[in-house]
């Protein structure tokens, strides 16, 4: 009887990291497509992050793909002069730190 539980149990672990494994973003390809969304990467100045939020400091904000940013999962963007912030949530320390390897 203790053999069927532990069995059980075992085929709920797997199953259950194999959907976090396929929820799980791929942030190589995800950063590359915002960067685009950004207007490339000549057009970034400067990158930050707080908290949730991403700040980026461009050259030109007119060329800026706003709905391709909120199709990646932004919950909201604030334009303010040549600085967007973007809230991404809990990715945006990971997206971040590949924002500052492509540089």
């Amino acid at each position: 009887m203790i053999w069927q539980y532990l069995i059980i149990v075992v085929v709920l672990i797997f199953i259950s990291l194999i959907v976090i494994k396929m929820r799980r973003k791929d942030f190589h390809i995800e950063i590359n497509k915002l960067i685009q969304c950004l207007g490339g990467k000549d057009n970034i100045i400067d990158s930050q992050i707080n908290l949730s939020r991403l700040k980026v400091t461009l050259k030109d904000t007119s060329i800026v793909d706003k709905d391709g940013i909120q199709k990646l999962g932004a919950k909201g963007i604030v334009e303010i002069d040549n600085e967007l912030k973007i809230i991404l949530g809990p990715n945006s320390k990971q997206l971040k730190k590949y924002m500052s390897d492509l540089k």
